[in-house]
């Protein structure tokens, strides 16, 4: 029994060598006119893609005393040449609430993004992150606020 059990390991151990011997097959593989077309694909698509332009990516609200709601504005503007869409609006707490537009943003066109920051039960120092994912370049579009809240008494 314990012949065959060391037979059995070393036919594996043997096996799992001469599959990873062949180790230049995958590159072998590649097909070298995928590659170029990829490459002028990726450009293409960058230079389609929407660009956003905001007045603002961070906002200070100061200090502020526990309890309070903290309210502001991202304005943005679509200086790409194609529709900016924002598909979604990823917070990093419930206690952070953005409203986008839901439609396509053309061209030159301005829109706005209100954010609602709610300070109950958050006090010090704050920072909140509004991740946007869109169609731009990087997909992702990220807004902060930040400021100092002081306890309730």
């Amino acid at each position: 029994m314990k012949k065959s059990v060391i037979l059995v390991a070393l036919l594996a151990t043997s096996l799992v060598f001469i599959s990873c011997g062949n180790s230049n097959t995958a590159s072998s593989k590649i097909n070298k006119d995928n590659l170029e077309s990829a490459k002028t694909r990726d450009v293409e698509i960058k230079n389609g893609a929407a660009l956003v332009i905001f007045d603002k990516t961070e906002y200070d609200f100061g200090t502020v005393t526990e309890g309070e709601i903290v309210e502001t504005v991202f304005n943005l503007t679509n200086s790409g040449t194609t529709d900016l869409v924002i598909t979604d609006a990823q917070v990093t707490c419930g206690c952070t609430v953005p409203v986008w537009p839901k439609t396509p943003i053309k061209p030159g066109s301005k829109e706005e993004i209100k954010v609602r920051f709610n300070t109950n039960g958050k006090s010090n120092r704050q920072q909140k992150n509004i991740t946007l994912i869109t169609n731009t370049e990087s997909g992702r579009e990220i807004l902060t606020l930040k400021g100092m809240v002081t306890p309730k008494a």
